[in-house]
């Protein structure tokens, strides 16, 4: 008896889908345990097992679609099996088998020997285009007949190039713009400057929505207040020098650092790893440090557990994987709940300073800036130094300034005396 596949509910955050590939066609057998497609869901791209046996029937949602969590995903039976009433009960329509492919492109050789396609002189006329098109101006140089010569393959290279073909002078038969006149192209002056309005339009992400949800609410839910303090980072730089050149088994970034100070520091100041539960405040005896990681449809915030009793080789063997996993979607839900206060460090992009918005449920994030040289009043006198700036947000509703300060005061002093956090656990 044929069975309906549903939208699996992968996340605790999910609420619908996309599948991103298909790894199954319509009459293909599936067995238990068979990878049947990848979803992409609000954190990451998951692969799908089936947990059926029969002949795929019928496909609920295309690739690159959305659907709702228990919407129909798919249909496993056995041949030729009826059904229509089960397809009748979901809430899509069927999904065609996959077209025949096309047939491959001819060679470059091919492509350069076949007849010139024409290309009708410039229409004055915006376009717009979709994400994976490109602005190809319309070459402007026409022969008297209004068409312009130019191989396929020039065609085609041009398009990939986004060359404005109207400055291309062709040295084929008759004028006529061959692969070597766009590869032997170099540009300047105003061959490349845009003369023609365009845009594109990019579907949402299922990570992008729920950031914008998951921020939009925290933003304007939480009575967000700000503690900014500079940090000087003399001593923490000849410290994490000495540290990779004689101690540590693996490379320590100054990320690593401030992952264990802010745990200790923690520690130290136990109010301030909170969450607002509306009827109560939960304070949280473990320690687990989300650490924000920049991918390419947005952010995703990986969690390093029980921080404080970590070593920092510990530490930074398990950032450096999260951030590998996060760039290739591969986190599992498990890398990204349970964190208990968060770390956004944007001082790699040369950002100085900055706000960040709280990742619930936490009660603050603390942002960190880059690392500036800048003069700096020692002992009466002014010498060069080297401050980081931070800059944590807290939830007025949880954490008030006094207590957010302390916490800060803390943290200063670890990263101001290497020694001391260094003292505190092996590295």
């Amino acid at each position: 008896m044929a069975e309906i596949i549903k939208m699996p509910k992968l996340s605790d955050t999910m609420t619908e889908g996309v599948v991103a590939e298909w790894h199954k066609k319509i009459g293909d057998t599936v067995k238990s345990g068979d990878l049947l497609a990848d979803i992409e869901t609000d954190k990451a791209t998951m692969e799908f097992e089936s947990y059926q046996e029969g002949v795929l029937l019928y496909i609920g949602v295309e690739k690159g679609k959305t659907a709702p969590v228990d919407s129909i995903l798919a249909i496993v039976g056995k041949q030729g099996e009826d059904i229509k009433a089960l397809i009748e009960s979901g809430t899509v329509k069927p999904v065609a088998p996959a077209e025949t492919p096309a047939p491959a492109a001819p060679s470059a050789s091919a492509a350069e020997t076949k007849k010139e396609e024409p290309v009708k002189a410039p229409v004055a006329a915006p376009v717009a285009q979709s994400a994976a098109s490109k602005t190809v101006p319309a070459p402007a140089k026409a022969a008297n007949d209004g068409r312009f010569k130019i191989s396929p393959l020039a065609k085609k290279l041009a398009g990939d190039k986004n060359i404005n073909l109207s400055f291309i002078k062709g040295t084929g038969d008759a004028g006529r713009v061959i692969k070597r006149d766009i590869e032997n192209y170099r540009g300047g002056g105003a061959s490349n400057i845009i003369q023609e309005e365009s845009f594109s339009d990019e579907p949402v992400t299922q990570m992008r929505k729920t950031i914008a949800r998951r921020l939009a609410e925290s933003k304007f839910s939480a009575p967000h207040f700000y503690l900014t303090m500079e940090i000087e980072m003399d001593e923490m730089m000849k410290a994490r020098e000495a540290i990779n050149q004689v101690a540590a088994p693996v490379k320590i970034s100054y990320n690593d650092l401030v992952i264990k100070a802010v745990a200790i520091a923690l520690r130290n100041n136990p109010r301030v790893n909170a969450s607002w539960r509306g009827d109560f405040i939960r304070y949280s005896n473990h320690i687990h440090i989300g650490m924000a990681v920049a991918v390419e449809d947005g952010l995703l915030v990986p969690v390093i557990r029980f921080a404080d009793s970590k070593t920092l080789s510990q530490i930074s063997v398990e950032a450096k994987e999260f951030a590998q996993k996060a760039k290739a979607k591969k986190l599992q839900p498990s890398d990204w709940e349970g964190n208990t206060f968060t770390i956004s460090n944007l001082g790699m992009f040369g950002i100085e300073s900055f706000t960040a918005i709280i990742n619930p449920p936490d009660a603050c994030i603390l942002a960190i800036g880059g690392i500036s040289e800048t003069p700096v009043v020692k002992d009466g006198k002014v010498v060069p130094g080297h401050i980081m700036k931070v800059t944590m947000s807290c939830d007025h509703r949880a954490v008030d300034g006094a207590t957010g300060s302390a916490f800060l005061q803390t943290f200063k002093q670890l990263m101001e005396n290497p020694v001391i956090l260094l003292g505190m656990q092996s590295i």
